[in-house]
């Protein structure tokens, strides 16, 4: 038992009490210090699928990816945005200075079929972040797409409506988004090798108040 209790460990399948602040991780810098102090390697870590829990888009959950995109970006990896439920502003993502060529948006037939697109992109070493809006995913997916993005160290955001925020999940990092008069609430519910962090309050839209990073009417199709 005692051997196979040690393997575990050794793969990162356990994790130990203290753990989380001896690890080393890699991760990009979130571009908010509010938030890369609670964060696994003091940024959104590589290799990892992050949940992310909101009800309503736009409400501030992609200018609180803007400086990872443009980190990754930065490094000659491709963003891969996977069935949005926007339109994305191209000219927006240009002024926070990303190549719109490093930009690639999927448009799947069917929800399983973005599943398999995503799962894909995140085993491709040139995917640098992937994000994706599933209608429906099961733990199995999840799964799938956690064991895919640690291959190639890529990142991966997964936005789920809220009322996930009790069914068990096998990713890395889950965090729940609510807005909060003119700030984002960030709630940790579940990182790897550290507890639950509540609520903090990221002063988001000012940045990014002059041009919105998607473009209206939301719809299914762009």
């Amino acid at each position: 038992m005692n051997n196979i209790l040690n393997n575990l460990i050794q793969n990162a399948q356990v994790w130990q009490a203290g753990q989380f602040k001896t690890r080393q991780i890699q991760a990009i810098p979130s571009g908010w210090s509010t938030l890369d102090q609670f964060l696994p390697g003091h940024g959104w870590p590589q290799g990892t699928l992050t949940e992310l829990l909101c009800d309503t888009p736009g409400i501030g959950e992609l200018q609180l990816l803007l400086p990872a995109m443009k980190a990754v970006v930065d490094q000659g990896r491709y963003l891969f945005w996977v069935d949005p439920p926007f339109i994305p502003y191209a000219p927006a993502l240009a002024q926070h200075g990303i190549d719109l060529s490093k930009l690639v948006i999927i448009r799947p037939d069917t929800p399983r079929e973005g599943l398999w697109a995503l799962e894909q992109i995140l085993r491709n070493p040139h995917c640098g972040i992937a994000m994706a809006w599933p209608k429906t995913v099961a733990p199995n997916d999840i799964r799938r797409l956690q064991l895919a993005a640690e291959k190639t160290e890529s990142i991966a955001f997964l936005f789920r409506p809220e009322n996930c925020a009790n069914q068990h999940t096998p990713a890395a990092l889950r965090i729940k988004l609510q807005p909060v008069d003119d700030s984002l609430g960030v709630s940790i519910l579940k990182r790897r090798g550290g507890w639950a962090v509540k609520q903090q309050l990221i002063d988001i839209h000012k940045p990014c108040h002059e041009q919105n990073v998607i473009a209206g009417p939301w719809s299914n199709k762009a």
